[in-house]
C-alpha cells in the first residue's frame, strides 16, 4: 500500500467519475461547441452568481488570465507574500502581463482591508499604478488558512472605492466554504473574478475555471488562446469537473478531520518543533534541527511507503484528499509515532 500525501492533486477518478467522462457529449470548444464544457461553465457560473465562466487546463492559467485582463503593463498588484500567483506560477505576473507584485505580510497568509489600504499607490507620475488585489483562499503556504465573508467584505468595499479589481485565487475555495458554511453565491458577489480548481480536493483529473462577467470571459478566451489553452474535444475532462462539483464538495470535511488526526499524532512526537494551525486539509510542520532535515524525513517516510513533500530545509507539508482512506490514516499515524 502506497500512501501519497504530497498533494490533493494525486487523486484518481472514481468509477462514477470515469463513467460520466465516457458518456460526455463533446464538440470543438474553440468554436464554443463542446456541450460538456458549456454545461460545466454554465453550472459553475450559476453556482457563484456570475455571468460567465471559462474552462482552462490549470489554475495557474486561470489566475494568469485574470491578471492579464485586469491590468496593463507597468501596473502593480497587491498580494500576500505567501500567494501562489507569486511563488508558484513561474514568474507569470511579470512574464505574461508585465506587472509587478507588491508583497504584503498578512496574518497567516490573509490580508485585511487595513493592510491593503496602506499599500495602494497614490496617483503620481513616478509611481506604479495599483490596479489589482489578489487573495488566495485557502492559503496553501499558510497551512490552509481561510477567509470568512466578514473579512472579505471590507476588502471588496475598499477595492471598489479605490477603483481596483479584486481577484480570488480559489484553488481550494470549497475547502474554505465547507468550514465557514458560507455559500458560493455569497462569496461570488464580492469578487470581480474567481478561479476555482477542479483537480485538487474535488478529485477531477484536470481543469480549473475562471468566473466573471461576460465581457471579462470574452477577453479571457482570447488570452487563453494566446497562452495555448484553447482545447478541442475537452468535454471528456469537463465532465469530470462537473461530476466533482456536484458530488465531491461536502465530503471535503472528511479530509479536514483526517488532517486534524495527523496534527494530533505529530504533536505527540519528539521530532516536531512546531505545527501551523490546521484549518482544512493541509498540515505544515517544522522539524527539530537535531532530529531530521526535510529531505531526510521525506526519505524516511518513503521507506515506509508514505510519500510527502519537503516544503523547506526543516519544513514538511502533508495534504489529505479523497483517496486517503481510513486504513491509510491509521498506518500513517502508526509510522509517525514509531519514528
Amino acid at each position: 500500500m502506497i500512501i501519497d500525501l504530497r498533494s490533493d492533486t494525486v487523486t484518481k477518478p472514481s468509477e462514477a467519475m470515469l463513467e460520466a467522462m465516457m458518456k460526455a457529449p463533446v464538440g470543438d470548444d474553440v468554436f464554443n461547441e463542446d456541450p460538456a464544457i458549456n454545461e460545466l461553465e454554465a453550472y459553475a457560473a450559476e453556482m457563484f452568481g456570475k455571468e460567465s465562466a471559462l474552462y482552462c487546463p490549470s489554475g495557474t492559467m486561470t489566475n494568469q488570465i485574470a491578471i492579464k485582463i485586469h491590468t496593463q503593463p507597468g501596473d502593480e498588484l497587491i498580494c500576500d507574500v505567501n500567494s501562489h500567483i507569486y511563488n508558484y506560477e513561474g514568474g507569470g505576473i511579470s512574464f505574461n502581463s508585465g506587472v509587478q507584485a507588491k508583497l504584503v505580510h498578512g496574518e497567516e497568509g490573509r490580508l485585511s482591508a487595513g493592510l491593503i489600504e496602506g499599500f495602494i499607490n497614490p496617483d503620481l507620475d513616478w509611481l506604479t499604478r495599483t490596479s489589482l488585489v489578489s487573495l488566495e483562499n485557502t492559503v496553501n503556504r499558510a497551512g490552509g488558512s481561510y477567509y470568512t465573508l466578514e473579512r472579505i467584505k471590507p476588502i471588496s468595499e475598499l477595492c471598489k472605492s479605490k477603483g481596483l479589481a479584486l481577484h480570488l485565487d480559489g484553488a481550494r475555495l470549497f475547502n474554505a466554504l465547507v468550514e465557514t458554511k458560507e455559500s458560493p453565491k455569497e462569496i461570488g458577489k464580492y469578487f470581480d473574478t474567481i478561479s476555482i480548481c477542479l483537480s485538487k480536493g474535488l478529485g477531477a483529473p484536470v481543469g480549473s475555471l475562471l468566473l466573471g462577467t461576460k465581457e471579462q470571459i470574452k477577453k479571457g478566451r482570447k488570452v487563453r488562446k494566446v497562452f495555448g489553452g484553447g482545447m478541442r474535444q475537452a468535454g471528456f475532462l469537463a465532465a469530470a469537473g462537473l461530476y466533482a462539483l456536484k458530488n465531491n464538495v461536502e465530503r471535503l470535511s472528511e479530509d479536514h478531520k483526517k488532517a486534524r488526526v495527523l496534527e494530533n499524532a505529530l504533536q505527540e512526537t519528539s521530532y516536531v518543533d512546531s505545527i501551523l494551525p490546521v484549518y482544512t486539509n493541509i498540515i505544515i510542520f517544522n522539524l527539530k534541527k537535531d532530529k531530521y532535515t526535510g529531505e531526510a524525513f521525506e526519505k524516511k517516510l518513503a521507506e515506509n511507503n508514505i510519500k510527502i513533500a519537503a516544503f523547506g530545509k526543516q519544513t514538511i507539508r502533508m495534504v489529505t484528499h479523497l483517496d486517503f482512506t481510513d486504513e491509510m490514516l491509521a498506518q500513517t499515524v502508526k509510522v509517525l509515532k514509531q519514528l
